[in-house]
């Protein structure tokens, strides 16, 4: 069985920099395409970054290109976001998505941004 757990979320400040990781089991992450997303009550979950099987490619979301970093390890089967800058619109849970068929999701984390 295919387990993604993120971690590393909680109550912040604003211009905060926390990392988010996502540690995957029960297969290998080495050629799985990756991504971050988030998700507010009452909307829909959008995405935030992605990166390639081999972190070659990444891309991001406008509003936190320059912001947020999106990295892997493959050989730690862990995906990261670096989270710079934060601001209380990033405020969110946080979900780690590997792009299989069907998708992978793990169960999300909060990350509170407060002013």
């Amino acid at each position: 069985q295919v387990q993604l757990v993120e971690s590393g979320g909680g109550l912040g400040q604003a211009g905060g920099s926390p990392r988010l990781s996502c540690t995957v089991s029960g297969r290998t992450i080495s050629n799985l395409d990756m991504g971050w997303y988030r998700q507010n009550p009452g909307t829909e979950r959008e995405v935030v970054a992605g990166i390639t099987w081999n972190g070659g490619t990444t891309a991001y979301e406008d509003s936190v290109k320059g912001r947020f970093t999106i990295s892997r390890d493959n050989a730690k089967n862990t995906m990261y976001l670096q989270m710079n800058s934060l601001k209380p619109e990033d405020t969110a849970i946080y979900y780690c998505n590997g792009r299989g068929r069907p998708p992978y999701w793990g169960r999300g984390t909060q990350v509170t941004v407060s002013s």
